[in-house]
């Protein structure tokens, strides 16, 4: 019996390493393409990559239509740069720097109008009461309050597997500063959850 069920499990891993096989292929066909100016073989990989670049976006910026525009601008960008991917990394990889620096270069841009307008206004902005509300529910949402570079790092690292090195890469931070970072929303979120009522 126990010779039977490791050769299911050694046919079923093969099995599943040929489909992984054929997607990385069929995939790299699609670059291939795509590199040539085929929007359509562009398309499917949009169709492809979509979800967790938007998923990224989401993330780190915690608004739905912020994401829905970073991500958007990530595959425009992605499709004009297209000629310079020459495969050293995974094609998501490649795509997720793209989207974070989308979402960096939104989030300077943004914070740039903010301090426009209060030059102009002599309105103090009403400050922002992080744990008292009642409306962090749950973990989502906790990481949504953590300060901007304790949450790209968390969500690039934590929640997308990405190296400390790769994620010091993408941010434009030193590997040090990632890892320190990453103990800051670590404690962050252990403190917000636990005024939540959230058991460590």
């Amino acid at each position: 019996m126990a010779a039977l069920l490791t050769a299911e499990t050694s046919d079923y891993s093969r099995a599943m390493a040929t489909v992984s096989t054929d997607a990385q292929a069929e995939e790299a066909m699609l670059i291939e393409q795509a590199q040539r100016s085929s929007k359509r073989a562009f398309e499917a990989l949009y169709r492809l990559h979509i979800d967790r670049v938007y998923g990224v976006c989401l993330r780190m910026t915690g608004n739905v239509s912020e994401a829905e525009d970073c991500a958007q601008d990530a595959f425009i960008q992605a499709w004009n740069k297209l000629h310079l991917f020459r495969g050293d990394s995974a094609f998501s990889t490649w795509l997720h720097r793209i989207a974070v620096n989308s979402v960096l270069g939104r989030m300077r841009k943004s914070k740039r109008e903010q301090e426009r307008i209060m030059a102009v206004s002599d309105e103090t902005p009403p400050r922002l009461e992080t744990g008292d509300s009642g409306e962090l529910r749950d973990l989502s949402d906790a990481v949504n309050q953590l300060p901007e570079g304790a949450r790209n790092v968390f969500v690039l690292h934590a929640v997308y597997g990405y190296s400390h090195d790769e994620t010091g890469e993408m941010l434009g931070i030193a590997t040090g500063t990632s890892k320190a970072q990453l103990h800051r929303a670590k404690r962050l979120l252990a403190q917000q959850l636990k005024q939540e009522g959230f058991e460590a």
